[in-house]
């Protein structure tokens, strides 16, 4: 499920906003201010953020600008009530990638998300597919040629995940508190167990492999040529 990150000091508003992403498939996460975000973003990835710009503490330029120096990549959507050329021109200017100007429409926001998403090549679709290689996430099932290939529920979880976000690296310690949770006893090295054990249903396929990046994690490599 795509995760979207919602910084907004407005709490009527900010419940509105993850209410609406929520009915329609999304997974909000509400902050009110800029460290909330951060703290949110140190437990767990996100595919997009929204965020306001007249904030307490940090404003919605500084996030954006200190986001930016750490991922080029996550779009960022600017919902403020600022509605002059020289905010906007900073926004984008700042690296930001969409501005909606309040009162918001939240149909037209919600059509903005899917734009951004669709760019972001984040696909909202129930269906990944990687070569000959196929994942229902509604179904829970994989298929490879066409023939299903049996996979537990973390397994699937974890290669959905890597092969979501091809060539980002997730570490040990996000793919745990994702999938094992915060309260969890194991140890970070059971996800080098998983791994393994992906890496030997699929040594098969040539649409994709998982790559150990050293000091950091794992990352999917997708192989457009099957090769």
């Amino acid at each position: 499920m795509v995760k979207i990150l919602v910084v907004e000091d407005d709490a009527s508003l900010n419940r509105l906003v993850c209410r609406l992403l929520s009915d329609n498939g999304y997974q909000p996460c509400r902050c009110e201010n800029a460290k909330e975000a951060f703290d949110a973003m140190e437990r767990e990835p996100f595919e997009l953020i929204i965020t306001d710009v007249m904030m307490p503490g940090m404003d919605g330029f500084e996030f954006a600008d200190a986001i930016r120096r750490q991922d080029k990549e996550i779009p960022i959507l600017f919902m403020t009530a600022l509605d002059d050329m020289t905010s906007k021109r900073k926004g984008f200017r700042i690296g930001i990638d969409d501005y909606m100007v309040k009162p918001i429409e939240l149909d037209e926001l919600l059509l903005r998300v899917e734009a951004l998403l669709r760019r972001a090549g984040i696909a909202s679709s129930k269906r990944l597919c990687v070569g000959n290689f196929v994942m229902d996430s509604e179904e829970r099932t994989a298929y490879l040629d066409g023939e299903e290939v049996p996979m537990t529920v973390r397994e699937f979880d974890i290669l959905h995940k890597l092969l979501s976000y091809p060539k980002k690296t997730f570490t040990r310690a996000q793919l745990m508190d994702e999938f094992w949770g915060y309260e969890t006893e194991s140890d970070s090295r059971t996800v080098d167990v998983y791994i393994t054990r992906l890496r030997n249903k699929f040594k098969s396929c040539a649409a994709f492999e998982i790559v150990t990046v050293h000091g950091l994690g794992y990352k999917a490599v997708l192989h457009e040529d099957g090769k």
